[in-house]
């Protein structure tokens, strides 16, 4: 075994150590500790924008498997924590010109109101936001599919930052539980 090789395998077994003994824990274990396994998941439908709810549903659903490693559940009564998500707006501002001043780019920006229920029955709510960039052909209108992939996208990202705050919240509620300031 040449000199380079066994200087790598040193470092990857002293980069393992500092991993498993400073106490990693991945984000969905924080997430777990709020809002559980289990979790109902419901989008308040939006009257002028039904479709839109729908593809944030969809957003939402995905991103429950995928970020919080949990299951959905279809009833109330079965899930550990529920979820009601409010969307509020989006918005599709130009961000890119041609030399001819036509738009080719567009940003997609959704704003949801997340209000959750978690495993031991308190209640909170966030407002949280998404954003996609996203290109057309000069002088063409958006086409309805890349409007819907820019508000699932954006959906997303919101979603994203739910996540992020549910991990936080669940990191103080395990120091809390630890008896940690």
């Amino acid at each position: 075994m040449s000199k380079i090789m066994r200087i790598k395998i040193f470092m990857l077994i002293v980069s393992m150590f500092m991993i498993i003994g400073c106490g990693y824990k991945p984000s969905s274990y924080y997430e777990k500790m709020v809002l559980g396994d289990k979790i109902y998941a419901k989008v308040l439908m939006d009257i002028q924008n039904p479709e839109n709810s729908v593809l944030v549903k969809d957003a939402i659903n995905e991103a429950i498997v995928s970020k919080f490693k949990s299951k959905i559940v279809a009833k109330k009564i079965y899930a550990d924590s529920q979820l009601y998500v409010k969307f509020n707006n989006i918005y599709f501002k130009p961000i890119a010109y041609n030399k001819d001043g036509y738009i080719i780019s567009y940003k997609a920006e959704v704003s949801l109101d997340i209000k959750y229920i978690d495993k031991t029955g308190r209640q909170n709510s966030f407002t949280v936001d998404g954003s996609y960039d996203f290109s057309i052909e000069p002088n063409s209108v958006i086409s309805d599919t890349k409007k819907f992939e820019a508000i699932k996208f954006s959906s997303y990202k919101a979603i994203s930052e739910f996540v992020s705050k549910i991990s936080i919240l669940g990191a103080i509620k395990k120091d809390e539980k630890n008896g940690k300031n």
